[in-house]
């Protein structure tokens, strides 16, 4: 039986109820194997203006929005189409196997059921996008993707197909998507409907500006942090953060952002400097500002009982819980707590205490570490949020967490709003979220993922997106393929979002204190990370491309701008900018950065030539300006290890 609505279609037969919905210039469907379907908008949580709507009420029933139509056929079977040409439909199967497309597997004597929801796949498509994986490939297709959050993989599950749609699996529930050579699955343990929404158009950019309408539009990259951002692990006092600023003033540099890291606190939770090292808060972020410099200090989401915050938190149930066994979530230096972001009111307490101990001394970004939020054992069904079992809505959590510091500022007039996060989850780039890919390996083949990583992180809708440039762990600075890799890594971050340098660096320069459980004092810290730690050579090269990236700053800031206004990423897969280029489609090791600039890096050690494919136009080499007229082809391009290639469009 169908019902027919102004701008929705809904068929119901056996219990089942399917809506299929006009929502902004694309198509929202939903459906459940019994009773009403539940409101929850998840990432769709804003009021979009429909495109033109066509419902056509007679066999073959349909409803079109824009560009896309879905054919709904008389047993239920979803075809989606623009214009005359199949888009993709779902899974078709012969009656003897007795399977459908939509598989739902209700939980005994609860709520919610499993599903799995299937679709025909095929061969000539290829399909990008879904966030990050450590063991990413740049063409998803072939690929079982985790839809959970953890440190250093991060869901955000929205892809674009060769085949002219974007795809948004509109649900924060923990699972799986397979884009099998016979079937793309989406699979998920505990939910209560099928939510995705889709769009098409024949022009790849004009699908992620779609998708960026209805989940909501980034917020500026301010101006004020396109510059050098020095940090490491860690400064461990005041006085080694003043004396780092004043080295890089003595040396005609001035970084836009100096960053404290953990446990410059005491106990996790006090989300406040600890006075032993840390006794003039506000002298030291003063003559920062003096300088030209803005302040970020990392706060986790962990509270420890011995924290003073624990009680407070603890008696309003701010915490997240367990179903059973203790609330304990994570052990790390003790034991903790987890703060529940998905509670509206834990999330006002939260950012009244970084107001109180932060906003104070004139700080105003904050590193949201640990935001998938890490847990010591990953078990989503062993965990509830104020929203429901992290089994279900888990992977919202990161969003909520940058959007409770969003929130805040935006409410305490702060200007240039930008915090650093460490997970991400659909519409996450509206609440002032810079996305840094985690704790991850220094080596060559790290950075080969990386630069995927951040080419799919973009086309999922994270247009801000970096990483610890030189990777997190295992650098030893007297390592010669280290240093080298550091150096090829920020030649690449210099065409980032953002230049960050960070890493835990060996060997170790250890703790402060020793025999004491208070954090500030024991915590070790990593070999000194500054531009000139690794030698007048290094530093020479360090300093060039500095002053390159200086150099095209209006034009990073256009790109951040571009970024806001239409959703299309900085950091852009090659097809973006040259969609009619079919070599384009399977180039994952270049990219272009923003609409001008070609960025090839170097990613194996010992390499001082690369190949690089330049689109058919006129390209002029940076830095050099020599001149290449291209008709579409691979160059071998010259990479001594002070140069990366990189090619302006003229």
């Amino acid at each position: 039986m169908f019902a027919f609505y102004d701008s929705a279609v809904e068929r119901k037969y056996g219990g089942e109820t399917v809506r299929v919905e006009a929502w902004g210039e694309g198509l929202r469907v939903r459906a459940v194997p019994v009773g009403k379907i539940p409101d929850e908008a998840w990432a769709l949580d804003i009021d979009v203006p429909k495109g033109e709507v066509e419902i056509h009420r007679e066999n073959p029933v349909f409803i079109r929005c824009g560009k896309i139509k879905c054919v709904i056929d008389g047993g239920g079977h979803l075809s989606f189409f623009m214009g005359e040409r199949l888009l993709f439909e779902e899974a078709r199967y012969p009656w003897a196997l007795r399977e459908t497309a939509r598989e739902y597997r209700p939980r005994q004597g609860g709520e919610g059921f499993a599903l799995d929801l299937q679709f025909e796949a095929y061969d000539d498509e290829s399909i990008h996008g879904m966030g990050q994986y450590r063991d990413a490939k740049y063409e998803v297709k072939g690929e079982q993707l985790e839809m959970a959050q953890r440190n250093s993989q991060i869901s955000v599950p929205f892809f674009l197909s060769s085949r002219g749609y974007g795809f948004l699996w509109n649900s924060p529930a923990v699972g799986y998507a397979a884009f099998g050579t016979n079937r793309t699955t989406f699979h998920t343990d505990s939910t209560n409907k099928i939510d995705y929404w889709v769009t098409a158009d024949e022009e790849p950019k004009r699908i992620i500006e779609k998708y960026t309408d209805v989940i909501g539009h980034p917020s500026p990259l301010p101006e004020s942090t396109l510059g050098l951002w020095q940090c490491k692990l860690r400064y461990r006092t005041q006085d080694e953060v003043l004396e780092v600023a004043r080295e890089y003033k003595r040396r005609g540099i001035i970084p836009d952002v100096i960053v404290i890291d953990f446990f410059h606190w005491i106990y996790q939770g006090d989300w406040d400097f600890d006075p032993d090292y840390w006794p003039d808060p506000k002298a030291m972020t003063d003559e920062l500002s003096d300088m030209g410099i803005r302040t970020m200090v990392s706060v986790w989401p962990t509270f420890d009982p011995r924290s003073k915050n624990f009680r407070e938190f603890e008696e309003n149930g701010y915490f997240v819980k367990a179903d059973r066994g203790l609330d304990v979530a994570f052990d790390f230096n003790g034991y903790s707590r987890l703060i529940d972001s998905t509670n509206p009111e834990a999330r006002e307490a939260a950012y009244a205490l970084l107001r109180k101990n932060y906003g104070k001394y004139g700080i105003d970004m904050f590193w949201l570490d640990e935001a998938e939020p890490e847990v010591t054992k990953v078990h989503p069904d062993h965990y509830r949020y104020w929203l429901g079992s992290a089994a279900e809505v888990g992977n919202i959590y990161p969003r909520l967490h940058s959007k409770m510091v969003y929130d805040g500022q935006s409410a305490d007039g702060v200007g240039d709003i930008l915090n650093l996060v460490r997970s991400a989850w659909v519409g996450s780039a509206r609440f002032g979220a810079l996305v840094w890919s985690g704790d991850i390996e220094s080596s060559f083949r790290e950075m080969k993922v990386q630069i995927v990583n951040g080419i799919n992180m973009g086309i999922a809708g994270i247009p801000y997106w970096i990483s610890d440039t030189g990777g997190f762990y295992s650098g030893n600075v007297n390592d010669p393929v280290f240093r080298e890799l550091l150096v090829r890594w920020y030649e690449w971050a210099c065409f980032c979002p953002v230049l960050r340098m960070h890493g835990d660096r060996l060997p170790s320069m250890g703790s402060l204190v020793h025999g004491t459980d208070r954090g500030g004092g024991f915590n070790p810290s990593g070999a000194p990370n500054e531009l000139w730690s690794y030698g007048e050579d290094m530093y020479e090269i360090f300093v060039k491309y500095l002053k390159i990236r200086e150099g095209i700053k209006p034009y990073i800031k256009k790109t951040a701008d571009e970024a806001a206004a239409t959703g299309v990423p900085m950091i852009r897969a090659m097809f973006l900018e040259f969609p009619d280029d079919e070599v384009c489609r399977g180039l994952g090791d270049q990219y272009m950065f923003g609409s001008d600039y070609l960025v090839a890096p170097v990613t194996d050690y010992g390499a001082r030539e690369r190949r690089v494919y330049l689109p058919a136009g006129e390209w002029e080499s940076v830095p050099g300006g020599e001149l290449i007229s291209s008709a579409g082809e691979y160059i071998t391009a010259a990479a001594p290890l002070d140069k990366m290639p990189v090619y302006k469009r003229r």
